[in-house]
């Protein structure tokens, strides 16, 4: 089975920077974990690859379609993904791979109790605490074969 890779953004707040789409293009699946705030940006997401996606707090206002919604969770590659925009939200004993945003910071870590793998990919428009960032996880045989989180600018 090829690698899978899943490359994870969230907090893009209307702008999509060249160098974040550079870097996202080749993805199998986009992952955003909430505040796109722009239908036109969720589009351009989704003509590089399938886009799954959380509703952030900024982003009721706009109409992504019925698959998004405040929790989404989905098979990808033989894993329980779950996305949501705030990390209390999670449930790590249901899922796998575990993704959130909202901070603005960047976090990569293992669970402790279940082994989720826990991602909040901070924000390539308006980081905090940190530069621009995005994530990225490579998937094959049903395991994450690597998890980073990739610095912009």
């Amino acid at each position: 089975m090829a690698v899978k890779r899943y490359d994870i953004v969230s907090d893009t707040h209307g702008f999509l920077s060249p160098e974040l789409l550079s870097e996202l293009a080749g993805a199998d699946l986009i992952v955003h974990a909430g505040d796109l705030c722009s239908a036109s940006d969720y589009r351009t997401l989704s003509a590089i690859a399938p886009v799954k996606m959380a509703l952030g707090n900024n982003d009721w206002a706009y109409d992504y379609g019925p698959t998004v919604k405040d929790r989404t969770v989905f098979l990808g590659s033989g894993l329980k993904w779950q996305v949501t925009h705030y990390r209390r939200r999670l449930n790590l004993q249901m899922c796998d791979v575990a993704v959130f945003g909202h901070t603005h910071t960047p976090v990569l870590e293992r669970d402790e109790w279940t082994g989720a793998l826990v991602m909040n990919p901070g924000s390539p428009t308006y980081p905090r605490r940190s530069r621009p960032s995005m994530g990225r996880i490579l998937v094959e045989d049903g395991q994450v074969v690597d998890a980073q989180i990739i610095t912009l600018g």
